[in-house]
């Protein structure tokens, strides 16, 4: 009983190896796209540009200091959350292939060991890649967010004087 349940459980965690490689790559694919939106971003913002928060409360000027903080986040979110789940992708990345490598290790098979190595360390390194770039972006935009946001808090406290 105990072995059929240990060799389903790592059945079914190699069936996940691929899915999450996949994942990965797209992650990868989605920071490098985020750092080049972010770039053209920094250009514009410096010419006086791309402020998303300010666009949004002026055609919704009624909107309540809630309303803005929830739009904020939402210009953030998918980021926010590839900052966090591209490092968890990439332990899963790891681990996964660290049971054949095991396996081969006890056979004596050295070329399976680095194949399932060279494998985990490339996953990893992609994903932390992919979460470092959207975390920078992610914070900086945060403070762009913030300083709109008290922009706008200057011009409402203007309009009631």
């Amino acid at each position: 009983m105990l072995v059929s349940l240990e060799q389903s459980m790592y059945q079914l965690s190699q069936f996940f190896l691929l899915p999450t490689l996949l994942l990965i790559a797209l992650l990868f694919l989605f920071s490098c796209y985020v750092a080049g939106r972010f770039l053209i971003e920094c250009v514009q913002r410096r010419r006086g540009a791309a402020r998303p928060l300010f666009l949004w409360w002026e055609a919704h000027r009624t909107a309540s200091d809630d309303e803005l903080d929830v739009f904020a986040h939402k210009q953030m979110e998918t980021e926010r959350i590839v900052t966090r789940v591209a490092p968890m992708m990439g332990l899963v990345a790891t681990m996964i292939p660290m049971g054949p490598a095991l396996k081969s290790l006890s056979d004596g098979n050295f070329s399976a060991v680095s194949e399932n190595l060279m494998v985990a360390f490339s996953a990893v390194i992609l994903a932390l890649i992919a979460a470092s770039i959207t975390f920078f972006v992610v914070n900086i935009r945060r403070r762009w967010l913030a300083e709109e946001m008290l922009e706008i808090a200057n011009i409402r406290q203007q309009v009631k004087q």
